[in-house]
Order: C-alpha cells, then structure tokens, then sequence
C-alpha cells in the first residue's frame, strides 16, 4: 500500500514539474524568409515522399493480390478481385436513396407501439 502511494506521489510530482517546465518555454521566435522557404521546401519534399511510399504500396498490393488469383486459379478456384474506389473512376455517390431503400423505408423511423 505504501509503496503504491509512494509511487502515485512520485508520478505526480514528475508531472507538476513536467508541467511547470514546459509552462515556462519562451515561444519559438518567428521565422524569416529564409525559414519560411526551408518549410516549404521540406513540406513539398514530404509531400512528394508520402505520394512515393502511396504508389508502392499500391504496387506492392496489386502483385500479392495477382499472386493470391493465380494460386486460387491454379487449384481451380475463380476469385473475382473487388475493387476499391482509387481503382476506378466511379461517379460521385447522389444524395437520393436508391428505389430499393425507398421501398423498404429507410429513411423513415421504425414505427413505435402502444
């Protein structure tokens, strides 16, 4: 029991002068011209990284998904790939619900008994 106190006692002072430590940080100063143009720079260069490591990956699925086919149809199994939104250009979904929901009522609330 005291040993737990101990510790709570100790986590919380780690943490009032953690935050007495930070509260007490001057404000980063502001950048110049030359800072801001860095940022960018780095903010184009991580853009350009991120779109990279995207196209990978979409590569790196696509061959273990035509890898998956092929051994499904080499023991005879026909798999049929579901594609995902990025794979076509699918029309942007409309706001009106389909007949089929219509029909069923979706939109209304279920009814209540009394």
């Amino acid at each position: 029991m005291t040993t737990t106190l101990r510790a709570l006692l100790a986590a919380g002072l780690v943490i009032a002068t953690f935050g007495l430590a930070i509260g007490k940080l001057p404000p980063p100063p502001p950048m110049d011209d030359a800072a801001k143009a860095a940022a960018e720079e780095k903010k184009a260069k991580d853009a350009a990284a991120a779109e990279l490591a995207k196209q990978q990956q979409a590569r790196a699925e696509d061959r273990v998904a035509a890898r998956y086919i092929a051994e499904q149809k080499a023991k005879g199994v026909t798999v049929t790939p579901q594609m995902g939104p990025t794979a076509t250009a699918a029309s942007p979904p409309s706001n009106r619900p389909s007949p089929k929901t219509e029909k069923q009522g979706a939109h209304s609330p279920p009814a209540t008994l009394r």
